[in-house]
């Protein structure tokens, strides 16, 4: 880290990548928020050589169609929640559980979908929602699922000088939608997060969708196929199994809890927060079996 950094400030996309290349240890600056986050000094440390994608147009922009939001990656978290009704409702509940109002209005989603650290609140909405990331590089552009980009730990899914420039949600209706962000054991620090949401015509299940976001995101698709085309009610046989499905599932992470359950540290509790993830699964199938 250095006491002093060069800051830059691209106004486009070919300039930052033009900058870039002259300056390959540049270290993109979206929000700053994972910059500080972990830092005790009265004033943070930078980089020595700072790319600021504050200037950038295209990435602020927000568009919508028919059938989707398309989102930049410097937009905050406060401008996609003021958007109000046109926002998935998972995606809002998820932003919503982010920080305090400040911390909001300063991160970006880029920046949050981004993060290499234990996966943050976005991550597991975008991926429920199948929503896709446009990746740029000075040469090319790719576009990826979301799923693919962000379901395992560590870093995401981008390539040397290869950013995140827009994230397209689609805007089909969800009729049910569920979220609970638990916390660390005996603190009010954040731990994991799961969400669950449903789709249904005519009193027939056509999707769902549950997912557990806590050291790396969790989804049991067998347990999600197995109840598309029931009728609702669901059966009651059917609602068990399905906490089943996801009891086993869980299980198969025995011995390697703390790597995948709202991470690690004193205040972490893997047990209590397994045990958290089967009672929401449960309660929520429950309310719509007979």
């Amino acid at each position: 880290m250095a006491d002093h950094s060069r800051i830059l400030r691209p106004s486009s996309l070919a300039e930052l990548f033009a900058l870039w290349k002259i300056h390959p240890e540049g270290v993109l600056f979206a929000g700053g928020i994972e910059h500080i986050r972990n830092q005790n000094s009265r004033l943070p440390l930078f980089k020595p050589t700072i790319l600021s994608l504050g200037n950038i147009d295209e990435l602020r922009r927000i568009s919508r169609t028919e059938r989707y939001l398309e989102i930049g990656a410097m937009v905050r978290l406060s401008q996609i929640i003021s958007l109000g009704k046109i926002v998935p409702e998972i995606l809002s509940l998820c932003l919503e559980s982010i920080g305090g109002p400040q911390l909001r209005s300063q991160a970006t989603i880029g920046g949050n979908l981004c993060n290499a650290s234990p996966k943050l609140d976005a991550a597991a909405a975008m991926i429920a929602l199948d929503a896709q990331y446009e990746l740029r590089t000075a040469q090319s552009s790719r576009w990826i699922q979301a799923s693919r980009f962000s379901s395992l730990p560590g870093p995401p899914d981008l390539g040397p000088q290869e950013i995140l420039t827009r994230i397209r949600v689609p805007l089909d209706p969800w009729n049910y939608t569920w979220y609970r962000k638990f916390t660390r054991a005996g603190s009010n620090e954040p731990g994991g997060g799961i969400l669950f949401i449903m789709r249904n015509q005519k009193n027939i299940l056509t999707h769902i969708r549950v997912l557990y976001s806590g050291q790396t995101t969790l989804r049991e698709k067998n347990s999600e196929t197995m109840l598309a085309g029931k009728h609702l009610p669901l059966d009651r046989r059917d609602a068990l199994a399905f906490v089943d499905h996801w009891r086993n599932y869980i299980n198969l992470y025995e011995g390697n809890e703390e790597s995948v359950f709202a991470g690690t540290g004193m205040n972490s509790n893997p047990e209590l927060e397994k045990s958290r993830i089967l009672n929401f699964i449960k309660t929520t199938i429950m309310g719509i079996s007979d």
